[in-house]
């Protein structure tokens, strides 16, 4: 064990007897515990909030059962990073080796092409796939995945076991049993840590190493918060809290609370976000959740987005404030990301449609011959540079997929939609 090492990675229990907590999934007859036990576990999705232990099961589960461990975070991973894992993983196959572990951090946040790239090798026993998340996997993990997995869902930690696990590290940890502590107040430490242990431990450990001149520390509320206001590391840009936070500020932006989005925006800004990071995720949330009931919210982020690259901070943060609170307080529709949406899953269950004759390019003699481009109708020509034509594939020809949302501007663009295409189109 290295001393450089996080608290919270020395003290990372390496067998189930050590496990706290979770008592329901791996106390003594529990379910995970039974398989474990037996030498066979399933394919699983671990859900519960940060660090409560999903990632130091998985962990267990290997070395406990002697299977090769493949890590991928659907953060920063890929389809190709899912394949390369399980051609390694069919290579390791042999004789009646049991499939190596793969686990996935934040599967939630694996798109569906990434989840779709995953099923065969479970499907086939390439690999076990133990996948954490923090959200509801019913709406966040694709249906065929998730049938193939057992889901577990993993408990906050109750107050007198987060106390008892600092208890544990004070007198168990090689570099904290050595420092006289004495922890006279707890509330600090469990507030601001949220229930998680990795941020529990982390925050702990600051405070204890913060003291070291000092012969004796005493952990007070007092302490705890003068320490962590000094150092605004703690708000960790590639882990956990960078998503919860621009997750809380995305959903105040479009739930259209411009006073929680601001105060969110200010929580990322001090803790160091990169502001690009922030305006280019308000250009997606302009075209995502207020789209076409406010064409000028797309403009505005993007010209935000244009305007930091030439201010920097602090500047900058007066400009994002600007484009927060009018994203926040327009009218909002999810019309065209619907739309897309339904596109996408409609080419996907209809496969590569021919494109109709009328509309197709013809620019050689063989193709005119063909039919190509044929009774084509230039929309020019015709009054109000309209005329009604075909240019779905026959198949699904007057199928809707742009449903118009409720607002001022859809409605007149559904009225507009209604008369251009009576007959061919049901836009009630």
């Amino acid at each position: 064990m290295s001393y450089n090492q996080p608290l919270a990675e020395r003290m990372r229990p390496k067998s189930l007897e050590g496990f706290y907590g979770q008592k329901h999934l791996v106390g003594e007859g529990a379910a995970l515990r039974k398989m474990f036990e037996s030498g066979r576990i399933p394919s699983m999705i671990l859900w519960g909030p940060p660090g409560v232990g999903k990632t130091t099961l998985a962990r267990i589960f290997s070395a406990g059962l002697e299977r090769p461990f493949h890590v991928l975070s659907a953060v920063h991973s890929g389809v190709k990073d899912v394949r390369n894992i399980t051609e390694k993983a069919k290579k390791q196959q042999f004789f009646s080796h049991p499939a190596p572990i793969l686990f996935i951090d934040e599967i939630h946040r694996f798109s569906k092409a990434q989840q779709d790239s995953l099923l065969g090798a479970v499907e086939q026993g390439v690999v076990t796939l133990i996948g954490a998340t923090t959200e509801n996997p019913s709406f966040e993990v694709i249906p065929p995945l998730l049938s193939r997995c057992q889901v577990y869902l993993l408990n906050p930690l109750e107050r007198d076991k987060l106390i008892g696990l600092v208890k544990y590290a004070l007198d168990n940890d090689v570099v904290l049993r050595e420092k006289e502590v004495e922890t006279a107040e707890y509330e600090a430490l469990l507030r601001y840590s949220g229930g998680d242990v990795r941020k529990l431990y982390n925050l702990l450990e600051l405070v204890v190493m913060s003291q070291e001149d000092e012969d004796k520390t005493v952990i007070t509320n007092q302490l705890v918060t003068e320490k962590l206001q000094q150092n605004m590391a703690l708000y960790d840009k590639a882990g956990e809290q960078h998503y919860d936070i621009i997750s809380a500020f995305i959903k105040s932006v479009r739930g259209s609370d411009p006073n929680a989005a601001v105060y969110w925006l200010a929580r990322m800004l001090e803790g160091g976000e990169d502001p690009k990071f922030i305006a280019r995720r308000l250009v997606i949330l302009a075209a995502e959740d207020i789209g076409l009931a406010n064409p000028n919210a797309l403009l505005i982020a993007q010209s935000t987005f244009d305007a930091i690259h030439v201010t920097g901070m602090p500047e900058a943060r007066i400009i994002l404030a600007e484009a927060t609170i009018y994203l926040a307080t327009a009218k909002k529709s999810n019309s065209a990301y619907l739309a897309i949406e339904k596109a996408t899953e409609l080419v996907r269950q209809t496969g590569d449609l021919p494109v109709p004759l009328n509309i197709r390019n013809a620019p050689t003699g063989l193709m005119k011959e063909l039919g190509y481009g044929k009774d084509y109708r230039y929309a020019h020509d015709y009054p109000g540079n309209f005329v009604q034509d075909d240019y779905l594939p026959e198949e699904v020809r007057g199928k809707i997929l742009y449903d118009p949302g409720e607002n001022a501007k859809e409605k007149e663009l559904q009225e507009k939609l209604r008369n251009l295409w009576k007959g061919k189109y049901k836009y009630w």
